[in-house]
């Protein structure tokens, strides 16, 4: 049974936004995440593309704890460990670019009808989900033409990721993505070379 990770907080038909359960437990950028659609059977693909913690109150700011007026120093994950109430004032929020759907058992890679509603449930994709879904390569084309996102990074670190879930076919699938997105920016050189660094293994 996956686990729930966070709800969804914010959305809209290209990208949603959600709350994670635990502080600074966000799914890695890059990640293939899965948030429940209201449709029975239907659920929204996205790619997280931002992770961000601060404060809970609107327009607030975290205040700095490392070191105390008696002159104590705490440093890292000591400050979260002397103070437990942090995860009460803190919240860690990701967003995910939506790059698909499923229905009825069937993953399509564009837009769905609806995008999910908030305070639904959000699941970190398992490796063989991932593995499913990057079967196809239409996503890449959503990815390398979104505006106000590290796109590139993005489709890199989601290419690293399927590529490690298949263990023994590693390469064959870097082969495999890195020709797909040779195809997409045939005309952008210098761009296309940067991402094939990216996902050298």
């Amino acid at each position: 049974m996956p686990t729930r990770i966070g709800e969804v907080i914010e959305s809209t038909t290209t990208s949603f936004t959600a709350g994670a359960y635990e502080l600074l437990q966000a799914p890695p950028f890059g990640a293939l995440v899965r948030a429940q659609a209201r449709a029975e059977g239907m659920a929204v693909y996205g790619l997280v593309y931002e992770i961000r913690t601060g404060s809970k109150e609107p327009g607030g700011r975290a205040l700095v704890r490392g070191r105390t007026y008696s002159g104590r120093e705490l440093y890292d994950a000591e400050i979260y460990h002397e103070h437990p109430d942090l995860a009460e004032v803190l919240q860690t929020e990701f967003s995910a670019i939506t790059v698909g759907f499923t229905e009825g058992g069937r993953v399509r890679q564009y837009l769905p009808p609806q995008p999910p509603p908030v305070h639904y449930s959000v699941y970190e994709c398992s490796d063989d989900e991932l593995i499913g879904f990057s079967e196809l390569t239409d996503f890449f084309r959503t990815l390398l033409f979104a505006y106000q996102i590290p796109s590139d990074e993005l489709l890199a670190a989601v290419i690293r990721a399927a590529a490690r879930a298949r263990a023994a076919g590693e390469r064959a699938y870097l082969v495999y993505a890195g020709r797909e997105v040779a195809s997409l920016l045939k005309d952008d050189y210098d761009r296309l070379t940067a991402i094939l660094r990216r996902i050298h293994p």
